[in-house]
Parts: C-alpha cells; structure tokens; sequence
C-alpha cells in the first residue's frame, strides 16, 4: 500500500494489467488465481480492489470496445502457466458476456480442468 494524497493506493503485484498487452509467459502467472475483469467492473463497484483483487493476477479488458478475440490470449496464458483457478469479473450488461465466453473457450480449448468463477455486478453497484 502507498498513501496518495489522503487515498491508500494498492500496487498491484504486476503491470501492466490490459490484457493485450500482459506477456502469456510473465512469472507471476504460475501459480495464479487469475482474476479477468471487464474493464467497466473496478469503477461501478467501489470494493473492487479489497472484494476481486486480493490474492489474484488481475487482467482486464473490454469485448465491446476492444476489436480482439481475448479467447485466444487467455489460451496461451492458461496453457504456457500453472494456473490455479479463474474468476470473472463482469458487468450485468450484454456486451460483457464476451469477457466470459472468451475465458470459458480459453479453458476448454486448453484441454485443463481449471475452476472458472462468474461474478456479475449490477449497473448501480451490486455483485449478484
């Protein structure tokens, strides 16, 4: 943690977090509880960091606004790494679907039997 003006601030434990852009062989993927978030979840529910974050290599991306297939990234990263379980962080709305499909595929296409978790967060906040 590191104080920012009167705001604690968590460090992740790795950068950078876009999932384009994270590197399929980086160290602190084995091992991992990965978590892969939409990126709209950290900003509607203000316990993200303390609620998803906390023990997890977190990932983030968009499938509406981001023209990528993440099912093939998160492939290469499930297969190359010893990952442990999976969360999803996503959005009520039906363009987050994507985020789950794509993580769900990259598991099933990797031939691993890895625990996938779905979290849903509500427009106004809620984690149903």
């Amino acid at each position: 943690l590191s104080l920012v003006g009167s705001e604690m601030c968590i460090r992740d434990r790795q950068w950078p977090v876009q999932i384009k852009l994270v590197p399929v062989n980086a160290p602190y993927f084995d091992g991992a509880d990965l978590l892969v978030a939409a990126d709209c979840t950290a900003y509607a529910c203000g316990s993200f960091h303390s609620d998803f974050m906390t023990g997890k290599i977190t990932v983030i991306g968009c499938p509406k606004l981001d023209a990528t297939d993440y099912s093939e990234k998160l492939g290469e990263i499930v297969k190359r790494n010893n990952i442990r379980s999976i969360t999803v962080a996503r959005m009520e709305v039906p363009c987050c679907g994507g985020i789950e499909h794509a993580v769900r595929k990259a598991v099933t296409d990797s031939g691993k039997n890895i625990p996938v978790a779905v979290r849903i967060i509500t427009t106004d906040g809620n984690v149903i």
